[in-house]
């Protein structure tokens, strides 16, 4: 189990663990003669969300096999670190990129990229989701071709793209990809609702550290649909599971001026 039990000597009793935890009983109780919280998994398989551990005031928990926690100062007060103001206008700036120079990402700072995605929430923090980095553009431009052949075969979809292809096929060498020098794939074996749920969040986390990392992205919804259609066009690169969501990644070569105009929902009240 990777929750092995309390620090007696550091656990205040406070109980915040009961309500931390996403299935309160399985875990964590409560003595009702000694008041003392206790730890008994009575054998279900915790979900490793580490919830438990966050949220103790008193880092009282005991785990093992989970990786290691850190804390940073201002992690308590959220609204302080990153104002509403400020994180309005980083999440407002976020734009799809489509042209790229031609300059390769370090690999560290694509690791700083795939690290950010792995904190992505997840249904039941069920992490079946694979990263995979293709950086090869030979595959990049195989795989270009082989998504736009299947795009093709359905009357429908390719009615509606097949005037955006033909300009710009005349524009990219890898058109579907925008000759971007990097694509991230996310597959998931997760073949049910929430499971597309997951990569819409992990995507949306490696996008947002991405522009924070001064890189350009742009979720590639092409590579979604003839995956969707054959399940060769993941095989050809190996990549595992039904599921399949990418972006492109790389040093934007545009400049965004600002941010773009947006009606405004309507929003009911109950």
């Amino acid at each position: 189990m990777p929750i092995v039990g309390i620090n007696y000597e550091k656990c205040n009793g406070c109980g915040i663990c009961l309500t931390a935890c996403p299935l309160p009983g399985y875990y964590y109780n409560r003595n009702e003669e000694t008041d003392q919280i206790i730890y008994d998994s009575h054998g279900k398989k915790c979900l490793k969300c580490g919830q438990c551990i966050t949220q103790c005031p008193e880092d009282a928990i005991i785990y093992e096999k989970m990786g290691n926690t850190s804390t940073f100062e201002g992690i308590q007060n959220m609204d302080s670190y990153l104002p509403y103001n400020k994180s309005f206008n980083f999440l407002a700036a976020c734009r799809s990129t489509r042209r790229y120079k031609k300059q390769q990402v370090p690999n560290e700072i694509l690791e700083k990229v795939l690290k950010a995605m792995s904190f992505a929430p997840t249904g039941v923090n069920m992490r079946a989701e694979t990263f995979t980095v293709i950086s090869d553009q030979e595959v990049l431009r195989s795989l270009s071709s082989a998504i736009i052949e299947e795009l093709k075969k359905n009357e429908i979809t390719w009615r509606i793209f097949r005037r955006q292809f033909s300009i710009i096929t005349t524009i990219y060498d890898i058109p579907v990809f925008y000759d971007a020098p990097h694509v991230i794939f996310i597959s998931s074996p997760l073949n049910i609702v929430f499971g597309g749920f997951n990569l819409g969040n992990i995507i949306t986390y490696g996008r947002l550290a991405a522009q924070s990392l001064g890189l350009g992205t742009c979720w590639n919804g092409w590579t979604q649909m003839a995956n969707d259609s054959n399940p060769k066009i993941r095989g050809s690169v190996k990549l595992k599971g039904p599921l399949l969501i990418a972006f492109t990644i790389g040093y934007p070569d545009v400049a965004f001026h600002r941010i773009p105009p947006r009606i405004e929902k309507e929003v009911r009240f109950i």
